[in-house]
């Protein structure tokens, strides 16, 4: 069947909301004519009524590679940005796709993405409070459970962790570097390997954290691809996917209660910086904790206070051992890479992806 064909059935599919025959009869038509970017754009519509939003962004991003003077992909991409909470990424595109367009749907959906930040920052810590926070040590029964995909993927990938940045690795040997595209968003991290003759390869993550994507790299070597992904803050990932059943480790807590500020006008309400901070140290002094939360607490007052050695030796042995094992001896770590060390009754497993 032609591609011109194929997109008439799916747009028709579309309109009558079904919506995964849509993505289908797209999904064919764009491998006859892979160069389109009209089908990218409508395949990223009909991802966002499924929300697929990952997806979509990958569409788009694409759509964009192939013609950046389409307007409606910086609109699909925004929507898409928008539903992931990526607001700073969504505005940018919306930006960008509102200069090309006169639609009124780009000047409402950035008014949105302005609000949305506003918010953001005015709920959120001062930087310097991030900044001066020490790392948040997880124990063994913070992590999350590992599981094995039902279906291996074409390539395989693992990541380790700095304070500063995650270093994804993907091991696909003899990859031309012309062959391998990657985007960065505010919490996306986006994988396309295309090879003449062969399934394309897709990894679309949406991150445990966020990250800054002006400062994220990556680099295509013989045996793999290596990509750094700057962090937003220095806070522990305890997996590299976002995962709804993972508390988040934080570096403080608010103490402000669970409502949203209310705004008199339009301009978000300044915040007493000073005052939040003496309020926070003053919680955090007065708080009792036990349990895990003591556990934690107890952690993270010893490498506060610790000297560098015994940071680094923390550091590394719980990034190296996943958890397993803290140590403050840097003599004893520093020169070998640390093992995993299960409990009693249980063993170490190394699970492949």
């Amino acid at each position: 069947m032609a591609s011109s064909d194929l997109e008439t059935q799916a747009k028709e599919a579309f309109i009558d909301d079904h919506f995964e025959l849509a993505v289908d009869l797209y999904s064919q038509a764009i491998a006859l004519c892979p160069d389109n970017p009209e089908l990218l754009t409508d395949r990223a519509q009909a991802n966002i009524k499924l929300q697929n939003f990952t997806e979509a962004v990958a569409d788009a991003n694409k759509a964009i590679e192939l013609d950046p003077k389409i307007s409606k992909a910086y609109l699909r991409k925004g929507m898409a940005c928008i539903k992931l909470e990526e607001y700073q990424t969504a505005k940018a595109a919306l930006g960008i796709g509102a200069s090309l367009s006169g639609d009124s749907r780009f000047t409402n959906l950035i008014k949105e993405c302005d609000e949305r930040i506003a918010e953001e920052e005015t709920e959120a810590f001062p930087k310097k409070l991030v900044d001066k926070a020490p790392p948040v040590v997880a124990t063994p029964n913070d992590l999350p459970p590992t599981t094995v995909s039902p279906s291996k993927p074409k390539y395989r990938h693992e990541f380790y962790q700095k304070p500063e940045e995650v270093v994804v690795t993907i091991f696909a040997k003899g990859i031309p570097a012309n062959s391998v595209v990657v985007d960065f968003g505010e919490q996306i991290l986006s994988v396309s390997i295309e090879l003449p003759g062969e399934e394309a390869y897709h990894f679309q993550p949406r991150l445990f954290g966020k990250i800054v994507p002006s400062n994220c790299r990556y680099e295509v070597m013989s045996t793999k691809i290596e990509i750094r992904l700057a962090k937003a803050d220095t806070l522990l990932w305890t997996s590299l996917e976002y995962n709804t059943n993972v508390a988040v480790p934080k570096a403080y807590v608010a103490s402000a209660g669970s409502q949203k500020p209310t705004y008199p006008s339009s301009k978000p309400k300044r915040v007493d910086w000073d005052k939040l901070e003496a309020e926070v140290k003053k919680e955090e002094k007065e708080e009792k904790l036990d349990g895990d939360a003591a556990l934690n607490k107890f952690f993270k007052d010893i490498y506060k206070d610790a000297d560098e050695d015994t940071r680094r030796a923390m550091s590394k042995s719980f990034v190296e051992s996943n958890g397993t094992v803290l140590s403050t001896n840097w003599k004893e770590v520093g020169p070998k890479k640390v093992e995993g060390s299960a409990p009693d009754g249980m063993e170490v497993k190394k699970w492949e992806y």
